[in-house]
């Protein structure tokens, strides 16, 4: 038995040196928590999320960082996640060519998915989902994209974007509310959702953040026509997905004459200096504010 030292910095250096010399391998790094990629933030910056644009060199290393507030405290409470978005080389104010078979948006983004290239991969997961009831698939529902043999059965492509789970038409008049967000957050609003009877509320799961995509964004919009559109996280309004997230909607609504800015309802926490609280009880009160002001009879006010 050999026990390393634990350096977030020296391992994440060694194996995004081994991705680069085994460009066949699949090389992944994981964090017990994904708040331990602090300690590797050097790597991250100077050669993981920029490397391609200063050397030309490419990696395919995946990194596993778990993330989600589940009461355990600032420290095992967060991946992040805002500091890789922030680290995205894509214009949020221009909607890129969304042709698949093009596939230009993909090749010119710093971060990606699985392809034929090499591109560095941030999963960012909650533990708890591994052990949720409801956090479960069918084969069908791993393809939605119409005009693929048994699109509408069974597939094997990622969903960018899952639709709401309600059985909703092509377009959807009378849905008030079109919620959207990320990671385990989705599980507490629906189970409010129908603790409440809301029936004229939407909850779609964006589960590629980045490249954002924005053509499954456009179909929920023009499908809930008339609903208001609400961005919910659990992280505070300073972190998490939300600072990517609004500029990109927004170009997308305007594209399609859909508001403006300040018709992005945000609900979440408030900045704060800490990830997260360090007592449990605050958490928990803190979570349901947080899934109760996602729910609300009334339209959200701004922000």
């Amino acid at each position: 038995m050999y026990c390393s030292s634990l350096s977030e910095f020296a391992v994440l250096g060694f194996e995004l040196g081994y991705s680069m010399e085994n460009p066949n391998s699949l090389v992944l790094w994981e964090a017990q928590f994904g708040d331990f990629a602090n300690g590797a933030q050097v790597m991250f910056d100077q050669f993981l999320s920029s490397g391609e644009a200063k050397w030309l060199r490419q990696t395919g290393l995946v990194v596993l960082l778990p993330h989600g507030y589940d009461g355990q405290g600032p420290e095992h409470s967060s991946a992040r996640l805002e500091r890789f978005l922030q680290m995205s080389d894509d214009n949020p104010f221009v909607i890129p060519e969304m042709e698949p078979t093009l596939r230009k948006q993909i090749q010119e983004c710093n971060w990606q998915i699985h392809r034929e290239f090499r591109k560095p991969l941030i999963v960012t997961a909650p533990k708890n989902l591994l052990r949720h009831k409801d956090c479960k698939s069918n084969l069908s529902e791993f393809d939605d994209v119409e005009g693929h043999l048994g699109f509408d059965k069974q597939g094997t492509r990622f969903k960018r974007l899952i639709k709401d789970r309600n059985d909703h038409k092509q377009v959807e008049e009378g849905i008030n509310r079109l919620i959207l967000c990320s990671g385990k957050v989705y599980y507490e609003l629906d189970e409010e959702r129908k603790k409440s009877k809301r029936g004229d509320v939407a909850i779609c799961r964006v589960e590629q953040l980045c490249p954002f995509p924005y053509d499954l964004i456009q179909r929920e919009l023009k499908r809930y026509p008339n609903a208001e559109i609400v961005w919910c996280q659990e992280e505070p309004m300073n972190m998490g997905a939300y600072s990517y997230i609004s500029p990109r909607l927004f170009t997308a609504m305007k594209a399609l004459g859909r508001g403006s800015f300040e018709d992005i309802k945000y609900v979440g926490r408030a900045p704060s200096a800490a990830t997260a609280t360090g007592f449990l009880s605050v958490h928990v009160q803190e979570q349901s504010e947080l899934v109760k002001k996602a729910l609300p009879p009334k339209p959200i006010k701004f922000p």
